[in-house]
C-alpha cells in the first residue's frame, strides 16, 4: 500500500465508528452541550443588560439626590443668577458620577444647566404626566426618551428648609451607553462559551474512545472467541469458583469447585441449601456478605473462602465465590501464631518488665506477663541481699529466697503465699537451677511423680500440676533470685521451646531486678543522707510553739528543708526553703544552703540582708560548678526566712522564689502577707525586700515549699484555696496538729514534689519581764545601774542570779563605756533564762582576748564568756547589742 492511501483510509475508518453506539452518543452530547452553552450565553447577555439598566438607574438617582441635597442648590435657586452658579458644579459632577446630563429646573420647567448649552432656558421635556410629577416636586427613575435620547432619567426636588419647592434635578444616563458596557463583555462570555464548548467536547470525547477501549473494539465473533478462551481458562484454575444467582441459586461452577465441594454433575440450576454442604458453609453462601479468606471445613478440607456481591450497579445480583483448599497450609499458619505470640509474649515483657526500678513491682510485672499466656502459675523469689539493695555473693547454700510475686495460684490450693522465705532443699529443681546457673524442665511421668521432690510433688499433683520450669534471674554472672513457672493439667506440658523462652523472661527480668537493686540501694543512701541533713529535732526557745513536717517526694529524696534557729533577745528564726530537683545533689545542695542560713543567722543579719548573702553564695557555687563539666546547677535555689521578736511582736520576712508564708490571726481571720516577691537565688538582678509585721500573741504562722499546693492535677490557685479553707475552720489546732491537719487536707493526691511545712504559734514576753534603762555615758554610773539591776532581780525573785548578773552587767557597761559611743543603753529579759544586753552607738565589734599577768584590763568579756551560758553580738542600724545570757536553772 502506497504512503498517500493511508490518511483515505483513515479516514474511511471513522465511519463505522459513528455507527457505533459510542460514537452515536458523542454526537449527541456534543449537540446537547452546543444548545445548552448558546442558551447560557444568551442567558447571560440578557441578564448583564438587566443588571447594568438597573445599575444605571441606582447611580442616577444617587446622583441627583446628592446634587438636589447638597446645601448650595437651593440657594442658587433661589437666587438672580442660577445657571452662573451651578453650571460649572452641574458639569463637574457628571463627570465625576460617568453620567450623561446633569438638569437642573425650576417649578416652570425652565433648565438652568444642560451638557447642550443650547438647551438652558428651555424648558424639560418627556412624557407630559412624568413632566407634571417632576414639576410637582416628586421623586422619579424612569426609563424613557429624553432630550439625548432614550435614557434612564432620574429627578428628585430641591426645596427649601421649610419645605417650599424651589424646582428640581434631573440625571439622566443613555441606554446606549448602559448596554455599551456589557456589549464590550459579550466577546467575553462568547469566548467562556466556545470554552466550554471545547472542554466539554473534549470531555465526551474521551468517554466515548474510554467505552471504546473497555470493549476493545472486538467484534461478535471475536467477543465469542474471547468468552471460549475464558470459559477453558475458568475450568482450569486450581481455585474453585461459584458464580450464584440474586435468589441464591447455583449459575456457574468450574471443575475445582465442583472437586472440592463434591458437587453433582446437574448442581447447576439449584438451590445452595439443596446441594449438601456444611451447615456453616451453607449459611455462608446464603447470607450474600462480603467475606475475605474465612475459613470453613468442608468434610475432611478446610476451605478459605471469598465471597463478593456481582452486583455494581445498585440492582439485586448475585454473588461470586472463590475457594482454595488450606488444609496443608493450616499447620504451618499454627505454627505462625504460636511463634507470633511467643515474640509477643517477649516484646511485652521486655517494655513491662523494665517499667519500674521497684523490686517488687518488677517481679510482679514478670508475673502479670506470664499468666496465663505462658504459664498456669509464676511465682518470682528474690535472695535476701537484693531486697535490702546488696549483691549476693556465692555459696547461695542454704536456698531460702524471698517469695516476692506470685501470680496465678487457684485459690483452692494456698501453695505459694507472698512475703514469706521458701527453703529449698539441695535436690529441688530450684536448688539445682542456682546451682549450675541453668533453667531446669521437669515433667510428671506417667506414674506420677517421676523426677519430682518427693515432699513436694505430691501437693503439686494433687492440684493438677504436671510441668515446670525454674529458672535462675542472673545478671553479670551474680544470682539475684529465680522465676518459676508451673502448668496445670489443662494445657499442654512445657517443652524445650518453652525453656527458650523463660529463659529469656529471666533475662530481662534478671537487668531489671539489677537496675532496681541499684536504685534501691541509691534511693536509702539518699534517703539517709538527706535525714542526716535535715533537723533531727526542733531547739528549745520561748519566742514561739513550733511544730514541722517533711513528706519526701514520691520520686526519692527532694530538696526542700526547713529549721528553726534560736536568737538572742528572746527571738527566733523560722525558715523554709528549696533547692530544685531530687536525688544526690538535690539532698546534698540542700545540707550545704541549710548550714550556710545557719552561719549567717549567727551573724544576726536582717531577713533581707541574709537572702543577700545567700544570693551571692549560691552564685558562687555555680561559679564552681561551672569548672566541671559535670557539675549541676544550684541557681533556682528558693528561700524564706522570718524572724520573730517576742518582746516587740515584730515579725519581719523576706523571701527568694516561691516558698509561702501563711497568716492565722487569734480571732481565726486568715491572711496571705504581701511579701515582696523576689527571684530564687543565684539568679540576681534585683535586691531582696523585707517586710515588717506586728503580731499578737497566738497567731499562727504557716511556712511552706509549693509541693503543699501544687500536684499533677492542682494549681497553685486551687491549693491557696484548700489551704485558707483549712486554717480558717480549724483555728484552735496547735502547730502539730495544724502540720497533720494540712497534710490530710490540702496536700494533693498525687504531690509533684517533696513538701517542707513549719508551723508556729507565736509567743510574747510579758511587758513585766522586760526591764530597761538609758544609761549616761559616764563611769560613775556603772554602780547605780548595777544597783539598779539588782533591785529589779530580787523583785523577779531572782535572787540567786543577782551576783552573776552584777558581775555581767559590770563588765559590759564598762566595755561599753571605754570601746563603745553614746547613746548607751541596758535591757533585761527574763524568758526561759535571763539576757543581759547594752548597746551603744558603736559599730566596732568586741573581741575576747586572754590578759597576761602584768595586763590592767582585757579580762571583761572572758569573765562575761565565762559566767554566761551564751554572749555574742548583734548589730543595729545605731550601733551594736552586746548581750549575754544566764539560765535560770543553775543560778
Amino acid at each position: 500500500m502506497s504512503r498517500h492511501a493511508r490518511p483515505t483510509r483513515r479516514r474511511l475508518g471513522l465511519l463505522p465508528y459513528l455507527r457505533s453506539v459510542a460514537g452515536q452518543a458523542f454526537i449527541l452530547q456534543l449537540l446537547l452541550i452546543l444548545v445548552l452553552v448558546a442558551a447560557a450565553v444568551a442567558a447571560v447577555a440578557a441578564d448583564a443588560r438587566g443588571h447594568a439598566t438597573v445599575d444605571a438607574r441606582r447611580r442616577s438617582l444617587a446622583v441627583a439626590q446628592t446634587f438636589a441635597h447638597a446645601p448650595g442648590t437651593a440657594q442658587a435657586l433661589s437666587g438672580d443668577k442660577p445657571t452662573a452658579a451651578l453650571e460649572a458644579h452641574a458639569e463637574a459632577t457628571r463627570k465625576g458620577s460617568r453620567v450623561d446630563s446633569v438638569v437642573v429646573f425650576d417649578t416652570r420647567g425652565i433648565r438652568f444647566t444642560h451638557p447642550e448649552r443650547s438647551l438652558i432656558g428651555k424648558r424639560i421635556v418627556g412624557p407630559s404626566a412624568l413632566v407634571r410629577e417632576e414639576l410637582r416636586g416628586k421623586t422619579i427613575s424612569q426609563t424613557f426618551r429624553a432630550s439625548q435620547g432614550p435614557s434612564v432619567v432620574s429627578a428628585v426636588p430641591v426645596t427649601r428648609a421649610d419645605g417650599t419647592l424651589l424646582g428640581g434635578v434631573s440625571v439622566g444616563v443613555k441606554i446606549q451607553n448602559v448596554h455599551s458596557t456589557v456589549n464590550r463583555r459579550l466577546p467575553m462570555l462568547l469566548g467562556s462559551g466556545a470554552g466550554a464548548l471545547a472542554l466539554a467536547t473534549g470531555g465526551a470525547a474521551l468517554l466515548s474512545r474510554r467505552a471504546r477501549r473497555q470493549t476493545h473494539g472486538l467484534g461478535a465473533a471475536q467477543m465469542t472467541r474471547m468468552y471460549e478462551h475464558h470459559d477453558a481458562v475458568l475450568h482450569s484454575v486450581r481455585e474453585g469458583v461459584l458464580v450464584l444467582t440474586a435468589d441464591k441459586r447455583l449459575l456457574l461452577v468450574n471443575d475445582e469447585a465442583r472437586e472440592l465441594l463434591r458437587l453433582a454433575l446437574d448442581a447447576e440450576g439449584r438451590h445452595i441449601g439443596a446441594l449438601g454442604l456444611e451447615p456453616r458453609l451453607t449459611e455462608l453462601l446464603t447470607s450474600g456478605r462480603r467475606v475475605t479468606d474465612e475459613v470453613h471445613p468442608c468434610g475432611e478440607r478446610l476451605l478459605s473462602v471469598n465471597m463478593r456481591s456481582t452486583d455494581r450497579a445498585g440492582a439485586p445480583a448475585g454473588s461470586v465465590v472463590t475457594l482454595r483448599d488450606t488444609t496443608a497450609l493450616r499447620v504451618l499458619s499454627d505454627r505462625a501464631v504460636e511463634a507470633g505470640e511467643r515474640l509477643k509474649l517477649l516484646s511485652d515483657a521486655g517494655v513491662r518488665i523494665s517499667s519500674t526500678l521497684e523490686l517488687t513491682g518488677t517481679a510482679e510485672q514478670l508475673v502479670d506477663v506470664a499468666v496465663p499466656r505462658f504459664a498456669d502459675i509464676a511465682a518470682v523469689e528474690l535472695l535476701d541481699p537484693v531486697l535490702r539493695g546488696e549483691e549476693p555473693e556465692p555459696p547461695y547454700e542454704p536456698l531460702a529466697p524471698h517469695r516476692t510475686a506470685v501470680g496465678g495460684t487457684p485459690a483452692e490450693a494456698p501453695l505459694f503465699r507472698v512475703g514469706e522465705p521458701v527453703v529449698y532443699a539441695p535436690s529441688t529443681p530450684q536448688s539445682r537451677a542456682v546451682t549450675t546457673g541453668a533453667a531446669v524442665l521437669l515433667q510428671a511421668g506417667p506414674t506420677g511423680t517421676g523426677g519430682w521432690p518427693a515432699g513436694e510433688a505430691r501437693r503439686l499433683l494433687d492440684h493438677g500440676i504436671h510441668s515446670l520450669i525454674t529458672v535462675p534471674l542472673r545478671f553479670r554472672g551474680v544470682t539475684l533470685g529465680l522465676a518459676t513457672f508451673w502448668r496445670a493439667r489443662h494445657r499442654a506440658p512445657f517443652d524445650e521451646t518453652d525453656l527458650a523462652i523463660a529463659g529469656e523472661l529471666a533475662v530481662r527480668t534478671a537487668v531489671s531486678v539489677d537496675n532496681a537493686r541499684r536504685y534501691a540501694r541509691e534511693h536509702a543512701m539518699v534517703t539517709a543522707l538527706q535525714r542526716t541533713l535535715l533537723p533531727g529535732g526542733l531547739p528549745e526557745q520561748g519566742a514561739a510553739q513550733v511544730a514541722a513536717h517533711y513528706l519526701p517526694a514520691p520520686g526519692g529524696a527532694g530538696g526542700s528543708w526547713f529549721d528553726v534557729i534560736p536568737l538572742p533577745g528572746a527571738r527566733v528564726a523560722l525558715v523554709v526553703g528549696k533547692v530544685a530537683g531530687q536525688g544526690l545533689h538535690a539532698a546534698a545542695t540542700m545540707g550545704r544552703l541549710r548550714t550556710a542560713v545557719q552561719n549567717f543567722s549567727a551573724r544576726d543579719v536582717p531577713p533581707d540582708e541574709l537572702l543577700s548573702h545567700m544570693d551571692e553564695l549560691v552564685t558562687r557555687l555555680d561559679l564552681e560548678h561551672e569548672a566541671d563539666e559535670h557539675g549541676t546547677r544550684v541557681t533556682g535555689a528558693s528561700c524564706l526566712y522570718a524572724i520573730h521578736d517576742s518582746v516587740s511582736g515584730q515579725f519581719t520576712v523576706a523571701r527568694a522564689g516561691d516558698p509561702g508564708l501563711a497568716l492565722v490571726r487569734p480571732d481565726g481571720t486568715v491572711d496571705i502577707p504581701a511579701v515582696p516577691g523576689s527571684p530564687p537565688l543565684g539568679q540576681g538582678g534585683e535586691p531582696f525586700r523585707a517586710v515588717a509585721l506586728p503580731l499578737p500573741a497566738a497567731s499562727r504562722l504557716v511556712l511552706y515549699t509549693s509541693g503543699l499546693l501544687e500536684g499533677h492535677d492542682r494549681t497553685t490557685d486551687t491549693g491557696l484555696g484548700l489551704l485558707r479553707r483549712t486554717l480558717a475552720a480549724e483555728p484552735d489546732l496547735d502547730p502539730e496538729e495544724t502540720c497533720r491537719s494540712l497534710f490530710q487536707t490540702v496536700l494533693p493526691p498525687r504531690p509533684s514534689d517533696d513538701v517542707a511545712l513549719l508551723v508556729a504559734r507565736t509567743r510574747l514576753l510579758d511587758p513585766e519581764n522586760v526591764a530597761e534603762w538609758d544609761v549616761p555615758f559616764d563611769p560613775a554610773a556603772v554602780a547605780p545601774q548595777r544597783s539598779a539591776c539588782a533591785r529589779r532581780l530580787r523583785a523577779w525573785d531572782l535572787e540567786d542570779a543577782v551576783c552573776t548578773a552584777e558581775l555581767i552587767i559590770s563588765e559590759l557597761i564598762t566595755n561599753a563605756l571605754r570601746y563603745g559611743a553614746p547613746p548607751l543603753h541596758i535591757r533585761l529579759l527574763r524568758g526561759r533564762g535571763l539576757i543581759c544586753e547594752v548597746s551603744d552607738g558603736s559599730s566596732t565589734a568586741p573581741h575576747m582576748r586572754h590578759a597576761t599577768t602584768t595586763d590592767e584590763g582585757g579580762r571583761g568579756l572572758f569573765l562575761v564568756a565565762q559566767f554566761a551560758q551564751r554572749w555574742g553580738t548583734r548589730y543595729t542600724a545605731d550601733g551594736k547589742v552586746i548581750w549575754a545570757e544566764t539560765s535560770l536553772d543553775d543560778s
